[in-house]
């Protein structure tokens, strides 16, 4: 099964926009035949699982003990296969190594790190190339900044491997491309 890692924002509720898009985002990986792999906690990590659920999908969250001994949460009610970790790098590990592809909702800097982190091993090949799209405007100027301010030390060539997507529909399409072009 081709398991796609999503990572986001602890912060959305239901009934938020960004929560019902994100659930609607899981329903549609679980509709196009997809696991699904977050963070396992709430907000977007339970908006897309319990999209995924929904809609008849797989979902696995990778929970974390230290992140519980700092905030006192455990796997959200949408995981199906929770991956326990004992730190925040391992977690982070197995999250970017388990998956087949990672899209990235709107969030902070949680997601940025796992952005970059996913980007980074991509770039050294420490796992086979794999897509990686940031979905929302939110991504795209932001790493637009980092190109304009500090793209003399970001190859071309590495700029590839990050994509951006406005919407889930436009991630969804690039994604099938993608991970159709990397086979």
């Amino acid at each position: 099964m081709t398991r796609i890692a999503v990572f986001g924002s602890a912060g959305p509720k239901p009934g938020d926009s960004l929560y019902e898009e994100s659930r609607q985002l899981g329903k549609l990986l679980a509709e196009a035949g997809f696991d699904v792999i977050t963070g396992g906690y709430m907000g977007t990590m339970a908006a897309v699982s319990q999209g995924a659920v929904e809609a008849g999908g797989h979902t696995i969250g990778v929970t974390c003990k230290e992140i519980e001994s700092w905030r006192p949460v455990g796997a959200n009610e949408w995981i199906r296969e929770e991956w326990p970790a004992e730190t925040l790098i391992e977690r982070l590990k197995l999250i970017t190594h388990a998956c087949d592809a990672a899209l990235a909702l709107p969030g902070g800097i949680g997601t940025l790190v796992e952005i970059s982190l996913t980007w980074n091993q991509i770039v050294v090949q420490s796992y086979k190339p794999k897509p990686l799209i940031a979905i929302g405007p939110g991504w795209q100027k932001t790493f637009q900044a980092f190109y304009e301010h500090l793209g003399e030390y970001t190859l071309n060539s590495f700029r590839q491997w990050l994509e951006f997507a406005q919407n889930n529909e436009e991630a969804l399409l690039l994604l099938k491309n993608k991970l159709r072009e990397l086979r």
